[in-house]
C-alpha cells in the first residue's frame, strides 16, 4: 500500500519532467520532489531524460547527485558531500533522515539492534527526544513498524516498508544472493525428500515384518489344531 502511495506521489513530478527542458527547471523539480510529502521513491524520476541531462550539467549536476542520495543514499553520505551539494531545507532534512532510518532498519539484526546512541549518531540528532519524534513520524507514515524502549535505549523494528530504490549495480549481487538462497532451499528439499523416503521404506519394512509375523502365527495356530 505504501509503495503504491509513494509511486502515485512521484507521478506528477515524472509528468512535469517532460516540460523541464532547462537545467534550472529540472533542478527545481528535484528540489520539489525531494521536499514533497509521501515521495519516498525516486528511481523513475531519475531515469527521465531531462533529469538525466543534469548529470553532465556544470552548474546543476549536484542536484542529480542529491536525487541519487534521496533514492538510495543515507544522511551520512549527504554529510560527507554536503559542501558540494545543495543545502537541504528542513523538509528535505527530515525526509532524508526518514529514508536513512528505513535503510538502517532494513539491515538491522537481532545481534545488532538499533540503539538510541547509534541512531542519533547516524542521523545527527541532538537528543533521544528528537530521535523518538523521528521514529514516531516514521511509524505514523507507515514506513516502519517499531517499538521504542527508552529505558534500554533501543528501537525494536518489526517490519520495514520496501520503499528505497535499488542502487545501480546491486542487481547482480541480489541475484547472486537469490541463487545462493535457492541452492540452500534445494539442498533442504533433497534432505527432506531423503528423510521422507527413509520413513516410507521403514514403514513398508515394518509392515512386511508384521505381515510375516501374523502369517507365522496363523500357521502355528493351524498346526496346533
Amino acid at each position: 500500500m505504501e509503495q503504491t502511495r509513494a509511486i502515485n506521489a512521484l507521478a506528477p513530478f515524472v509528468a512535469l519532467s517532460k516540460s523541464a527542458t532547462s537545467a534550472r527547471a529540472a533542478a527545481d523539480l528535484v528540489t520539489q520532489a525531494t521536499s514533497a510529502a509521501n515521495t519516498y521513491v525516486f528511481g523513475e524520476l531519475l531515469q527521465t531524460p531531462n533529469i538525466q541531462k543534469l548529470r553532465d550539467d556544470a552548474q546543476y549536476s549536484s542536484h542529480y547527485t542529491l536525487l541519487e542520495l534521496f533514492a538510495w543514499g543515507t544522511w551520512a553520505e549527504y554529510q560527507a558531500l554536503a559542501s558540494s551539494l545543495p543545502q537541504l531545507s528542513p523538509n528535505q532534512e527530515h525526509k532524508l533522515r526518514l529514508l536513512t532510518l528505513l535503510t538502517l532498519a532494513a539491515t538491522t539484526t537481532n545481534n545488532a539492534p538499533l540503539t538510541y546512541s547509534n541512531l542519533q549518531s547516524a542521523l545527527s540528532l541532538s537528543s533521544p527526544l528528537a530521535l523518538e519524534r523521528l521514529v514516531t513520524d516514521a511509524i505514523y507514515a507507515d514506513l516502519v513498524t517499531a517499538t521504542l524502549n527508552p529505558a534500554k535505549g533501543l528501537v525494536a523494528i518489526s517490519s520495514v516498508t520496501a520503499l528505497r530504490d535499488i542502487t545501480p549495480g546491486s542487481v547482480t549481487s541480489i541475484m547472486a544472493s537469490l541463487d545462493a538462497w535457492t541452492g540452500r532451499c534445494d539442498d533442504v528439499l533433497k534432505e527432506l525428500e531423503a528423510e521422507v523416503k527413509a520413513v516410507k521404506e521403514g514403514a513398508e519394512s515394518r509392515a512386511k515384518e508384521e505381515a510375516m509375523r501374523v502369517s507365522q502365527v496363523k500357521k502355528a495356530e493351524s498346526v496346533g489344531k
